[in-house]
């Protein structure tokens, strides 16, 4: 009876700790898009902020400036960083990599408020919110392990990435169209996987609390792209152009 007791508060403890660790996650996940969306709406609603990143020529065109460059180029920069220093970064230096990274998004971001009407950039953003939700549910709930499904999906998104490298050259509208319908199935079904995957690091039940602090924002930023990557590709059909 006590080993029965004991093995039963053992699994409690650990679906607790899951429980929290997953719950933590998401915090700092909503905190980041909290941040890139303030930051987004900021600079392209204004004209002095939004001047900064990109200059009109007296022809008429606008070119993006140094700083536009630099906002544009540096989120890759950072998230390389985090990758490769996981383990010599403290975890201090690791959140204050993914505030700023959160912000430089917000600026590259900004532009959309150029493009598209506020309207449908919101309508947007719940759409993608209630499938993002459906499918971290899916991930989280289900007794079907995702690996080989999540490993065919990673295939698909370097194949997207390439055929986008592609169509920049060929301006191929039709290109565009299928790579746009294939990212959104590609981080839909990416957040399902991801979403156990992190679940799975909860039950893992490391102890270390700075190794557990990294790893959670690691985890963070990783359904952080997937949102966002999924908004944007959801954009591109949802999206009503200003002109």
């Amino acid at each position: 009876m006590n080993q029965f007791n004991e093995n039963y508060n053992q699994r409690v403890m650990s679906q607790e700790m899951t429980r929290s660790f997953v719950s933590n996650v998401f915090l700092w996940m909503f905190a980041a898009l909290g941040l890139t969306a303030a930051t987004a709406y900021l600079f392209g609603t204004s004209e002095n902020l939004i001047s900064m990143l990109i200059t009109v020529t007296p022809e008429g065109y606008a070119k993006t400036s140094i700083l536009g460059w630099v906002v544009t180029l540096a989120p890759l920069a950072i998230v390389i960083a985090m990758s490769a220093g996981i383990n010599r970064l403290s975890v201090q230096n690791t959140v204050l990599l993914y505030v700023i990274y959160s912000i430089l998004m917000g600026m590259s971001l900004s532009f959309i408020f150029l493009a598209y009407t506020s309207a449908s950039i919101f309508k947007t953003f719940i759409i993608a919110s209630g499938m993002f939700g459906v499918m971290a549910v899916l991930g989280y709930t289900t007794k079907t392990d995702l690996t080989k499904f999540g490993s065919f999906l990673i295939m698909a998104l370097i194949g997207i990435i390439i055929a986008s490298l592609v169509n920049f050259f060929m301006h191929s509208a039709r290109l565009d169209y299928i790579i746009s319908i294939a990212g959104v199935l590609i981080f839909t079904g990416l957040t399902a996987f991801d979403v156990q995957k992190i679940k799975q690091i909860g039950n893992a039940g490391i102890n270390d609390g700075e190794i557990m602090a990294k790893i959670t924002i690691h985890a963070a930023l990783t359904l952080y792209l997937d949102f966002l990557n999924l908004f944007l590709y959801l954009l591109r059909f949802f999206g009503n152009s200003r002109d």
